[in-house]
């Protein structure tokens, strides 16, 4: 399991069923709005227009960078650009399997799948 300088670790890092720094922050992300639901609002609860968009996170307006870079921004962000399968399972907590979250399990079978390198 030795690599070369110039090879790439992609294969490598699913062939250990681990996940790249990247995924693993985008992961602690996705977990920390799951766990903390109150603190956001969706769409439908800032405006009464029947839209499709209603049912996913409302964006705050944010001017400054250190807002934007901040891990409520980038949580909201990167939860409405889940596929909605995974985003149905965020909405209902209490789905236990063996134990464990369903939604972790998702998760996980879905960073195992495609790794981010970057955000």
């Amino acid at each position: 399991m030795y690599l070369g300088i110039k090879d790439s670790c992609g294969d490598l890092v699913t062939k250990l069923n681990s996940l790249p720094l990247q995924s693993q922050y985008i992961f602690s992300l996705l977990m920390f709005v799951v766990k903390n639901k109150d603190l956001f609002k969706t769409n439908s609860y800032v405006h009464s227009f029947n839209t499709r968009s209603r049912h996913v996170l409302h964006i705050p307006a944010a001017n400054l960078a250190v807002l934007q870079n901040g891990v409520c921004y980038s949580g909201i962000k990167i939860n409405n650009h889940l596929p909605p399968i995974i985003k149905k399972l965020s909405y209902d907590s209490c789905l236990m399997v063996g134990g464990r979250w369903l939604l972790i399990l998702a998760l996980r079978r879905f960073f195992y799948t495609k790794s981010f390198y970057s955000l």
